[in-house]
């Protein structure tokens, strides 16, 4: 790829992100504007700005990469993280948004009627972010040092300039408009390379290697309790994302959250189709680059590789492009949720206090990521899926639907999920993938139902601590509104 192509996308993607950004500020000024957007965003805006935050490094780069590597047994992460959204859409979306709540642990504090269930929840919806964070600053690391040739740690450094300077100018309100515009940006600069391939190896395939091999890695396929676990993490652990469930509290009411929610699982179904073409494509045509040591950069090098000439490097910057929107919209949205946390809980709120702590939300896991080497993309976040279904998931789950729930049992299955699952996480990345069990590799599935059972365990145990505004907060989760005329 000519480095000077890589670097025109990569600079036309953050000043138009850094543009719509501080379009934003002209419109925010309240602190519901930096907060939840005042609550006013519509399902069609909302469901693209979800796209845009949800489809992160993982979804662009990694899937295609594990498809690559795995074939078959990667399409449960294309499967899991759209059936995810089903289940936030028939279980979450229009209860969290009646809530009322700005964060997350401004719901668990209304729910239990606690301040220690809302700081533990605040320290691992803290945690989850910057676990978040970490490989999306990977992925750029990684699009930086392919497309233009330059340090990967200058790509980490400009996703978080970037999203510093627009989300302190103007909080939710501006991320939506950026988010939305790069979830469409992603869509297309998938869409487009993909098909001129598909069309031009179906034309003449002369740019192409001969279709031979099947299994370029030789790796042994996984076992159902891998392809279990995986589905757990991944179903459970988009409940529990905090730049997600943030999103549905800037919704106008539950009504549009369901519709947004039903509009998200439309949009990612047609995403997700074009990584795993890439990751079939690749697996097929251009097997080496399994054995290359970089599969995640299959996205990034196949239009160059089997197009090649000036189309192919035009094709090849629109991918960049669509990459570095990908970093940028997730950390942005991840940003925002953490900034909301911290700025509440620490900083004691206002747009000064969200403005400091977006800052410092993005700045923490830079240095995490500019001193640790990047992963498999889609396999590091698989892991950040599973410690989420262990830790929110559970608290947000019963809370919504179980009147049972008290604050102990709350803390006590927040702290067993994220002790165990988080034990599971730093054996494996001690020990290496040599030196980890399976079901230490892929925890969720034995995780997430010990948080589950010791939730429930001491709740009972504690029925003497369920709040007496119990009945009062689950009457409001349950309790539809009426529609919105414009959402009729």
């Amino acid at each position: 790829m000519n480095p000077a192509v890589g670097v025109m996308a990569l600079v036309i993607v953050s000043l138009a992100t850094a543009a719509i950004g501080f379009y934003g500020l002209r419109i925010s000024r309240t602190t519901g504007d930096f907060y939840v957007a005042s609550r006013t965003v519509r399902p069609w805006w909302n469901a693209s700005a979800i796209g845009g935050e949800y489809l992160s490094a993982a979804s662009f780069l990694g899937v295609a990469g594990l498809i690559l590597l795995s074939g078959t047994d990667a399409l449960w992460f294309p499967v899991g993280y759209t059936a995810g959204y089903l289940m936030l859409l028939l279980f979450v979306a229009a209860p969290l948004r009646r809530s009322g709540a700005y964060t997350i642990p401004d719901f668990t504090e209304a729910r239990l009627d606690s301040r220690a269930v809302r700081r533990v929840t605040s320290v691992v919806v803290v945690a989850v972010g910057w676990l978040y964070i970490v490989p999306q600053l990977h992925g750029a690391a990684l699009t930086i040092r392919i497309s233009t040739g330059l340090p990967a740690w200058v790509g980490s450094a400009a996703v978080v300039v970037v999203v510093c300077l627009t989300v302190v100018a103007g909080g939710m309100r501006s991320i939506t408009f950026v988010q939305a515009f790069q979830f469409w940006l992603k869509l297309t600069a998938l869409a487009v390379p993909v098909l001129f391939i598909v069309f031009t190896l179906a034309g003449d395939g002369e740019a192409a290697v001969a279709p031979a091999v099947v299994n370029p890695t030789g790796l042994a396929p996984a076992g159902p309790y891998q392809n279990i676990s995986l589905l757990v993490a991944l179903l459970f652990g988009t409940l529990g994302l905090p730049h997600v469930l943030v999103r549905f509290y800037t919704n106008p009411d539950g009504h549009s959250a369901r519709r947004t929610t039903l509009i998200v699982l439309g949009l990612l179904s047609v995403f997700y189709l074009f990584p795993t073409a890439y990751g079939l494509v690749g697996r097929m045509f251009a097997p080496e680059l399994a054995r290359s040591g970089q599969p995640d950069a299959v996205v990034l090098l196949l239009p160059g590789q089997l197009i090649g000439g000036t189309a192919g490097d035009l094709l090849s910057a629109l991918v960049v492009a669509g990459a570095f929107a990908a970093f940028l919209s997730t950390t942005s949205g991840l940003v925002v949720s953490l900034a909301g946390v911290i700025s509440q809980d620490v900083l004691g709120g206002g747009v000064r206090g969200f403005r400091l702590a977006a800052v410092v939300s993005a700045v923490v896991p830079l240095g995490f990521a500019v001193m640790s080497d990047s992963l498999a993309l889609a396999g590091s976040v698989g892991l950040v899926f599973a410690f989420t279904a262990s830790t929110v998931c559970p608290v947000l789950l019963l809370g919504i639907w179980w009147r049972g729930l008290t604050d102990a049992g709350a803390i006590a299955g927040m702290v067993t999920g994220g002790v165990l699952c988080g034990g599971a996480m730093v054996w494996g990345t001690v020990m290496g993938a040599a030196g980890t069990p399976f079901w230490l590799a892929q925890p969720a599935a034995w995780t997430v139902p010990a948080a589950f059972a010791v939730t429930v365990l001491v709740s009972r145990a504690t029925k003497h601590r369920i709040p007496r505004t119990m009945a009062r907060v689950m009457t409001r989760l349950h309790t539809p509104e009426r529609p919105l005329a414009t959402e009729r």
